[in-house]
Parts: structure tokens; sequence; C-alpha cells
């Protein structure tokens, strides 16, 4: 089984759950060092290659008798176009045409809620591109659109603001902060895709949401109170905020947070999901128990990839 962009957040999670179930022989391709890096440390038994599925190159022989290919890289974050048409787009031609040469039986892809989000950005508009090559490819395939995930390993998102929250006396929110999110924990995302594994549906897409509907600023309170810190919650005023944001990307080169994120976040959408224990047999573990074990547990809580 291969597994492309597997060092990143989604990735490193599957792997942890694809071997509690007993797969062997899976193939990990990231071209970000650090992370497979991590991943080689982690699970020495997985056979990880180094490489950018944008560019023809040796990695793609290791889909030469692959029975599924879950197809994971994507760019969610920065500030030229052009490296979202790059990694979302530009890869997946790669990809699907490499799984299409070596005749691999079925695919995973993992797409997003964003398809379905009124936010007009460079990773909406690239992730519906990416999603309708897939679509159009002619392989057996399923689609997988989660909402924002959070879990072990992030190294944004929720995972980001918590250590974020560790440092600071003062934690900023935007507005009033009540910008309803449905939070999908990364283990029972995990989970759902290994039922698609075992189970192949042919052209199905699933729109899979976190059961906990909830607010941005609760969110931050939960965190809070997980990790028993005593960081004080300040708000600040929306423009303001966005504006800070700005500024801060003009020095960043891997901005955390950006203006466009912002704006999705306050969009407004509601997501309507599958119910994940009738699709994929996962009863979702509940927010608070989620957010603990991502943020507390021993054994992998630490661990943090880079951006």
């Amino acid at each position: 089984m291969v597994l492309t962009g597997a060092a990143g957040l989604v990735g490193q999670n599957l792997v942890v759950e694809l071997k509690a179930q007993g797969y062997r022989n899976l193939v990990a391709i990231d071209k970000h060092e650090y992370n497979l890096g991590v991943l080689r440390r982690l699970h020495p038994d997985v056979q990880a290659i180094l490489a950018d599925v944008a560019e023809h190159g040796e990695w793609e022989s290791s889909f030469d008798g692959a029975t599924c290919v879950v197809q994971l890289h994507a760019q969610i974050t920065g500030k030229q176009p052009q490296i979202f048409v790059r990694n979302n787009i530009d890869a997946t031609r790669v990809v699907l045409a490499a799984a299409k040469r070596h005749g691999v039986p079925y695919l995973v892809h993992i797409s997003s809620s964003v398809v379905n989000s009124v936010a007009n950005d460079d990773y909406t508009n690239t992730k519906k591109a990416q999603e309708k090559l897939v679509v159009d490819s002619g392989i057996r395939h399923c689609v997988l659109r989660p909402t924002l995930m959070f879990g072990w390993f992030d190294p944004k998102h929720l995972g980001w603001l918590s250590r974020f929250m560790a440092k600071t006396p003062l934690f900023p929110i935007p507005g009033d902060g009540k910008y309803m999110r449905q939070p999908l924990y990364e283990r029972d995302f995990c989970r759902c895709i290994a039922r698609c594994i075992e189970t192949q549906p042919d052209g199905a897409a699933y729109d899979v949401c976190g059961d906990t509907r909830i607010d941005y600023v609760d969110i931050i309170r939960t965190i809070k109170r997980v990790k028993r810190m005593r960081t004080l919650i300040v708000h600040i005023p929306y423009p303001l905020f966005r504006a800070l944001l700005r500024i801060y990307a003009l020095f960043s080169g891997k901005p955390p947070f950006t203006a466009d994120q912002l704006e999705a976040l306050s969009a407004g959408d509601e997501f309507h999901g599958v119910d994940t224990r009738v699709a994929f047999g996962v009863t979702q573990t509940p927010f608070e128990d989620a957010v603990r074990e991502s943020y507390c547990d021993p054994r992998y809580s630490a661990v943090v990839l880079k951006r």
C-alpha cells in the first residue's frame, strides 16, 4: 500500500492506525525530509521514500504491485498561488498517471470539506480541481472530505495554538470568537480511511465532519482546561486581528495562520457529513477526550512535525 504525502499530519496518524490494524508492507512517500525522518524513526518497518511527487522519478516504481494508493499530499497554506497549483494539481496528475501505468486497482483520495465551502482562496480552488482530477481519472476510487482536523503530530491548526498558548500569558481571539467549527479527531478520521481501504467503495464521496459543533473560542477554552494552563484569553477586534496577520505574513515564509484562513474561519460554513458509525463503523471520540489524548498522551503528544 502506497501513501503519498505520508509524512504529514494525516499520514503519520494513518501509519499508526494501519499498523495497529495489522497492515504491513506500507510505502510512505513525502518530500519533507525532516518529517519523513520522524516517520522513519517511529516506524523503521515502513519503507520511506524521500521524493517530490510533482516530479517524475524512481518513486513511481513503488506503485508496481500496490493494491491501493492513499493520496494524502496537499498544499494547505502558502503565500503564492503557484505552490498550491504545483502541490495540489500538478502532483496529483503525476500520481494518477503512475497509478494507471502500474495498474493500481484502487485509490483513496483525501480531499477537504472546503470543496463545499463558500470560501474563495487558492487552497479551496485547487482542492476542487484536485478532486475533479481523481473523479475523471478512471481509477476505482473513493473520496473523503474531512473538516478541520487535530491530533498527534500537528504542526499547525490546534496543535500550533496549543503550543502557542503554553508560551504566552495572553492568547488573542479575533472578535467574539463565536465562529462555529466542527473539528475532526485525526485518529477517528484514519479509522474511516482504513475502512475504505478494506471495503473499497467505488466512486463514493464522503463528507466527514466532527460530531461536535463548537465555537472557536470554546475550542481554545477546552485546550486551556485540559492542559491546565493559566493563559488569559484576550479578544481583539476582527479588523485589527486581520491586519496583524497580514503584517506577520510579510516577515514569515510559512505563517501558521493567514488572513485567508481567518476569513475561512469566520465564513459561517456549516458542514453536513455522513454518520461515521453507519458509513464506517466508527464512533467518534468525545471532543474533550480527543483533545486530552492529542496534547497529553505520553506516546506521541510531544512529537511535532515541521511545517
